[in-house]
C-alpha cells in the first residue's frame, strides 16, 4: 500500500522519533508500505517520520529496486563512526523538486536492529552513507535543509510557503 509522504511544514518532520520496542507483524507490514512508497516516489530512502509514524526506523534501497538484495532496514539506528568528507546533489521526498549541495561524511559505519530483531552494523559509503546519514538525521527530527546557510534556509522556505499559499505544494 502506498503511503502519503509528509511535505515540509508538518510538524512530525522536525520531532525526534520514539524508539521502536515493538517489532511485530504489524511493523513487518508497515516497512513493506514504506519499501513501495519509497520506490513508487523514485527515492532511494524513507524514514518513518516522512510517512507520519514518529519513530526511529528507516528504509533504504540506493539501487532504487534494481536489485533485490539491496533492501536495507534500520530500527534504532545510531552513527557508530563517519570518515572523510564529500560534497554532492542532495535531495529529499518531502521537500519536492529540490535539491542542493550538501558536505557529509564519505564513509559511515552504523547499528541498528533488523526486522528480525537483532543487531547488526554495517558500513557505507558514498550514495548508501548520505541515504544512512540523511535518514538517520529525519528520525532525529533534523532536516538536509539545515545545512544551507541561514540566508539560504530563509529564501527556500518563503519560496515553499508561497507554494503552499498557491497549492502548489502537494
Amino acid at each position: 500500500m502506498i503511503l502519503p509522504i509528509v511535505k515540509y511544514g508538518d510538524p512530525v518532520l522536525q520531532k525526534e522519533g520514539e524508539e521502536v520496542n515493538n517489532i511485530d507483524g504489524k511493523l513487518a507490514e508497515f516497512i513493506g508500505n514504506m519499501f513501495e512508497t519509497m520506490y513508487e516516489a523514485k527515492g532511494v530512502g524513507l524514514a518513518a517520520p516522512q510517512v507520519a509514524l514518529s519513530k526511529k526506523l528507516f528504509v533504504m534501497d540506493v539501487s532504487a529496486g534494481k536489485e533485490g538484495k539491496g533492501r536495507i532496514i534500520c530500527i534504532n539506528p545510531q552513527i557508530v563512526e563517519t570518515k572523510g568528507k564529500i560534497v554532492s546533489e542532495e535531495g529529499c521526498l518531502s521537500f519536492p523538486g529540490i535539491y542542493f549541495e550538501v558536505e557529509r561524511p564519505e564513509i559511515v559505519t552504523v547499528s541498528a536492529i533488523d526486522i528480525e530483531g537483532k543487531e547488526f552494523t554495517f558500513e557505507a559509503e558514498g550514495l548508501a552513507a548520505r541515504c544512512v546519514l540523511h535518514e538517520t538525521d529525519h528520525i532525529n527530527g533534523k532536516l538536509f535543509i539545515e545545512f544551507l546557510s541561514p540566508l539560504k534556509r530563509d529564501l527556500l522556505k518563503r519560496k515553499i510557503k508561497k507554494k503552499i499559499k498557491l497549492g502548489e505544494w502537494q
